[in-house]
């Protein structure tokens, strides 16, 4: 019979045992998962908090998402910290916004949506993110100056002024929120209200050269020279040793047209970088000081722009034998391949009457504008071998 009250005792025994170990399993197997995946939450945190945020994401990727008591809230937040903290922001707002979805309820998380949102220039929800967080607002100085940030990217310039005057009543001695104000007013063509707030933000900020340079650099850019001048002069004696300002303060003279005072301050600049030699020449020259072009000139270590500069000079100087006599330096330097230097060659030499040369440069020239130069040096050559009196 194949009756159960027929089987023996013990095989009974052993089938209630076998049974109870399954139950036992699967019960076993459902707790170790929820405590597998809490455990790596709490791991991905810890590895967050110690700036691992690409070993974070490798805990997070063992936690059971098909688990219902598995904390989805939570679990995306901290995928989106971990993305936000690699960079990778539209990964951090995909998983942030998951967070908020499966209940999310701390306010920072808008925090955290703002940044992204501002990172890939969504004004709009960086803005609206950022009411949601509530009153942190007035406890992140640098939330602050993101929301006035994105009013102005919206061109809302009048939201973007209160936002900034709301961080400096909330933080008095965070001088971001000046030195960003000067910036607006400056682009918004406010330039009394800029150069006055200007010179507060540095006089309070212990400024930099870079402070000061970024001023200067506002200020010349919207064409108040003068203001420009002013604030980078005071730069140049704080900061003597300062290259950008020198470089930022001599062409700032060069848009007034004021080459001499350009040309000194770039000639002064070159004694602790000897590069800027080549540019202080070049402004003496356009300055119509040729001798001290030629003077600095000497001291340039690049040789093609030491050569093609000093032929430029000897033919403003008239100075045609000494420009002639340069051919080999320059072809020695491969600057004969370039037209305008080739066609001042065949000038040169036009002038010093080695008229055979000259002909054999012009016969490379290629270049338009050059090539009907050279007709006419051609034309004149033939002036000057039947009728030499008219080319003395």
């Amino acid at each position: 019979m194949n009756n159960r009250s027929n089987w023996p005792l013990h095989f009974l025994v052993y089938a209630a045992i076998v049974l109870g170990c399954y139950v036992h399993s699967v019960q076993a197997a459902e707790s170790k998962n929820k405590v597998q995946s809490a455990d790596f939450i709490e791991l991905a945190a810890v590895m967050l908090k110690d700036g691992h945020h690409d070993r974070a994401l490798l805990a997070l990727q063992s936690v059971d998402l098909g688990n219902k008591k598995t904390d989805l809230a939570r679990f995306y937040t901290l995928q989106g910290l971990a993305y936000l903290g690699l960079n990778d922001l539209e990964a951090a707002k995909d998983s942030l916004q998951q967070a908020v979805k499966n209940g999310q309820q701390d306010p920072s998380i808008f925090i955290y949506l703002a940044q992204v949102y501002f990172g890939i220039k969504d004004y709009k929800k960086t803005i609206d993110a950022i009411g949601k967080a509530g009153n942190l607002i007035n406890k992140d100085a640098a939330l602050i100056s993101i929301k006035a940030e994105s009013y102005w990217h919206l061109k809302e310039t009048e939201a973007a002024i209160h936002a900034l005057n709301d961080g400096q009543r909330a933080f008095p001695a965070d001088l971001r929120f000046l030195k960003r104000k000067v910036f607006y007013f400056v682009e918004l063509g406010l330039y009394q209200e800029a150069v006055k707030l200007g010179r507060d933000y540095l006089k309070r900020s212990n400024a930099s050269a870079a402070d000061y340079i970024a001023f200067g650099n506002a200020l010349r850019l919207s064409r108040e020279y003068q203001e420009a001048i002013n604030i980078l002069e005071i730069a140049r004696l704080q900061f003597p040793q300062d290259e950008m300002t020198a470089k930022l303060l001599a062409h700032t003279y060069l848009d007034q047209g004021k080459l001499n005072s350009a040309a000194f301050i770039l000639e002064q600049a070159a004694l602790l970088n000897p590069q800027l030699q080549a540019e202080a020449a070049e402004v003496y020259r356009r300055a119509g000081r040729f001798h001290k072009a030629l003077t600095l000139n000497e001291s340039i270590s690049d040789q093609k722009v030491k050569f093609k500069q000093r032929l430029s000079i000897l033919l403003a100087l008239k100075q045609f034998e000494r420009a002639a006599n340069m051919e080999s330096s320059l072809y020695r330097t491969g600057l004969l391949e370039d037209q305008d230097v080739r066609y001042a060659l065949a000038y040169a030499l036009f002038s010093s009457r080695r008229f055979v040369d000259a002909n054999k440069h012009l016969d490379h020239l290629k270049n338009a504008e050059l090539f009907r130069k050279g007709t006419e040096l051609r034309r004149l050559m033939e002036i000057c071998k039947t009728e030499p009196w008219q080319c003395t």
